[in-house]
């Protein structure tokens, strides 16, 4: 059970009506975690705002991959359900692969440094080495990539530290950070 309570869809705020109109559009469902944000008219905007650009940078497996090392990094095991489906289903990232990211690798070598580099920012609150800037350099990501990199993780700890304070009831197939892939 959710320690702060996940509104319906109906029951969410009047401001947040149009911003899950449009999460249903785009999913075909509105998740948990949105009804949730979504108590927050403001979090919501500026949370969808950040999802919807951050659409546009890295390609999809790269942004999954990324997801779902931060959420085993930061134990968020609705987070980690939900990127680990999306991985399997949208970015059709397969099960062997999945596993490598939940480790911050993966079995390409530029996408590997990506989740890498990814998982030190998490585990290090951003206070990485130079050697770490360049062996992400050193696979072809621009120093603009390595931003939207930076984004995508910090997009990623914003869902993780609202579902782990939340409990968010999972509703994607349950994967559980402590289980190691």
């Amino acid at each position: 059970m959710s320690r702060i309570a996940v509104p319906t869809r109906e029951s969410a705020p009047a401001a947040s009506q149009g911003l899950l109109d449009a999460v249903e559009k785009q999913l075909g469902v509105v998740p948990n975690l949105f009804r949730l944000v979504a108590l927050s008219p403001a979090a919501l905007q500026g949370f969808l705002g950040l999802s919807g650009a951050l659409g546009k940078a890295l390609d999809v497996k790269t942004r999954e991959r990324i997801a779902i090392a931060v959420a085993q990094v930061n134990g968020c095991d609705y987070c980690l359900s939900a990127h680990t489906y999306l991985g399997l289903n949208l970015a059709k990232i397969d099960k062997a692969e999945i596993a490598l990211n939940r480790r911050g690798e993966s079995s390409d070598p530029k996408a590997g440094a990506a989740v890498a580099f990814a998982r030190k920012i998490t585990e290090n609150r951003g206070r990485v080495a130079e050697t770490d800037l360049q062996a992400v350099r050193a696979v072809g990501y621009t120093d603009a990539q390595i931003i939207e990199i930076i984004a995508v993780v910090t997009e990623n700890i914003f869902t993780n530290l609202i579902n782990i304070v939340a409990g968010t009831e999972i509703d994607f197939p349950v994967i559980r950070a402590s289980e190691v892939a």
